[in-house]
């Protein structure tokens, strides 16, 4: 069940806006008091075109989530050199404004850790050849996966949102990932339900065939929606550690860079470990410094012994 959005727990007159579940739902993910948004359709009905609207109204605005936006100058960047004016994306379109409330009201912190992955690779290693006989890839990402959600049981705080009243947490029992998908068109975060109910294998098929959904726009809106922590993973194009911006309503999204081989010293000698660059950014609300080390650190050490992952 998603939360209620931003201001309109409580509020009688957000049950009498005349709007379709639909649009309701993207008030909901958008953080909108549909009581505030004037309608275009027949009747006056609230369409999903008017909410989007609000919100880049919104932004555009003098305040955006109670943070103050400056009035930027128009530039004409022309009288400097040549220019190309190119259109944004639908998906730039849309994800940009939530993209921006979610920075501008999310105090962002940023914990960066790394894991040994060498025997966890060479697990992957003699089972992908099983995986790619039945259809898929076998990727480091299902493993990830796996882990995560062993550090959210650990620490069910990292699995929560901020209550609309700011006083409370809704602290979820279900395990929901978002995982971030590189397409054409931008980014895509299609939703991975019951990840912790879910096999290597079966996570790694359904991580596959999302994405090539995404790649072709084929995702439905039920498959976008519900996530409750997400990870955004760079390791197939490369970097070190980033800061990925928390998905609101989450408190904490994990940030994944490319492996690499690095010399690690053993007690006698340096030996050459396969390492995992991570990049947990949290809400500095509802998690601190330390807790996010301590996730981090439970993270790297499930990562390190794959074995814990049945325990």
């Amino acid at each position: 069940m998603e939360e209620p959005a931003m201001g309109t727990r409580g509020d009688p007159g957000f049950a009498r806006v005349y709007a379709s579940p639909a649009v309701r739902k993207v008030a909901r993910e958008l953080g909108v008091d549909l009581t505030r948004v004037r309608g275009t359709g027949r009747k006056a009905r609230i369409l999903k075109e008017d909410v989007e609207g609000f919100v880049k109204a919104e932004l555009a605005g003098s305040r955006s989530g109670g943070a103050i936006q400056a009035d930027l100058p128009v530039i004409d960047f022309s009288k400097f050199g040549e220019i190309e004016r190119q259109p944004l994306t639908r998906i730039q379109k849309i994800s940009g404004p939530a993209l921006q409330r979610s920075w501008l009201t999310i105090p962002h912190v940023t914990q960066h850790d790394q894991a040994d992955v060498t025997e966890l690779e060479a697990f992957r290693q003699e089972h992908k050849a099983k995986a790619k006989e039945q259809g898929f890839s076998l990727t480091p990402l299902a493993f990830v996966m796996k882990a995560v959600i062993a550090s959210l049981r650990e620490f069910p705080r990292v699995n929560s949102s901020l209550d609309a009243d700011g006083e409370h947490l809704v602290v979820k029992r279900y395990f929901h990932l978002g995982v971030a998908v590189d397409t054409l068109d931008g980014l895509v975060v299609p939703v991975i339900r019951d990840v912790d109910r879910k096999g290597i294998f079966e996570l790694a098929r359904e991580l596959a065939e999302v994405s090539a959904q995404a790649r072709e726009r084929k995702l439905k809106p039920a498959q976008v929606h519900g996530a409750s922590f997400t990870i955004s993973s760079l390791g197939g194009i490369g970097g070190t550690f980033f800061t990925p911006i928390v998905n609101w309503p989450e408190v904490a999204i994990l940030g994944v860079s490319r492996s690499q081989l690095q010399p690690v010293w053993n007690g006698e000698s340096f030996e050459p470990r396969l390492v995992l660059p991570l990049s947990l950014s949290y809400d500095h609300r509802v998690i601190d410094g330390a807790m996010a080390v301590r996730f981090t650190t439970h993270l790297s050490g499930v990562l390190s012994d794959i074995r814990k992952l049945v325990l």
